[in-house]
């Protein structure tokens, strides 16, 4: 499948892997819905000096109604949602995060946007991809879905709900031609990583067999390839993890 003249909408487009995502999709040949709680214009803008086609638009993934209105708002300009990218996602920078020092505001938190987002994205288009004959939806998730991590408990438990959620809605909804599946990234250079040490970076970098920590882009490249191929792939987990997950430790 073609992604010229697709609709795609990509959430935490504003920087990381949702940035690398709207870029590599636009690239492609999409027409991008770059949306943030975050100014995305600067994505936009990258998207457009290369002769893409992409537009902003401010969205708090927590928020039923925010998914209503930028919904409404594309399907009104572009009259229909081909593929959503559910990228958007934070850690808890608000308290320790086990279980017995996680607090409950950084617990809303993080379930709030790493779970109840990508709920709400998918509750938010399903109903126009069906109409329209199918449509492909990639969640990002995190190899914190997949193994026990020190001081992870509410990203594990969001990040974990997405795995499952993405198998549920698959099956729910594969017979309509909408095909779902997710990402579990390993440790990815991103701006998320702005507040650990150098030291705690390269624990994390050795992680991975390949000893490096990952590029957003390498992550957004899978997710062109699912939404641009796999058309006998869905409900699947996929580790793209510079080998972490044949590792099989920290």
């Amino acid at each position: 499948m073609s992604l010229n003249g697709k609709i795609a909408i990509v959430t935490g487009a504003a920087q990381g892997i949702g940035k690398a995502t709207a870029q590599r999709l636009a690239s492609e040949g999409a027409t991008v819905i770059a949306a943030d709680i975050q100014d995305a214009a600067g994505t936009v803008s990258s998207i457009l000096e290369i002769g893409g086609k992409a537009e902003t638009h401010q969205l708090d993934v927590r928020l039923k109604s925010n998914w209503a209105e930028t919904v409404h708002e594309v399907i009104g300009r572009h009259g229909r949602i081909d593929l959503l990218a559910n990228v958007a996602g934070v850690v808890n920078m608000i308290s320790e995060d086990s279980v017995v020092g996680l607090t409950e505001e950084a617990w809303e938190h993080v379930i709030g946007t790493d779970l109840k987002g990508v709920w709400l994205g998918m509750q938010a288009v399903i109903p126009n991809m069906i109409e329209r004959g199918g449509g492909r939806i990639v969640n990002i998730a995190s190899m914190a879905a997949l193994r026990g991590l020190p001081n992870l408990a509410s990203y594990s438990a969001a990040k974990g709900g997405v795995v499952s959620l993405t198998k549920q809605a698959a099956y729910e909804y594969g017979e309509k031609n909408i095909l779902i599946n997710a990402i579990c990234p390993g440790t990815i250079d991103t701006p998320i990583l702005a507040d650990i040490t150098d030291e705690m970076k390269q624990a994390n970098a050795n992680a991975h067999i390949v000893r490096r920590l990952g590029e957003p882009g390498e992550i957004a490249s899978m997710v062109a390839y699912l939404m641009r191929e796999g058309s006998f792939l869905t409900g699947e987990i996929y580790p793209v993890d510079g080998g972490w997950a044949a590792k099989g430790n920290f």
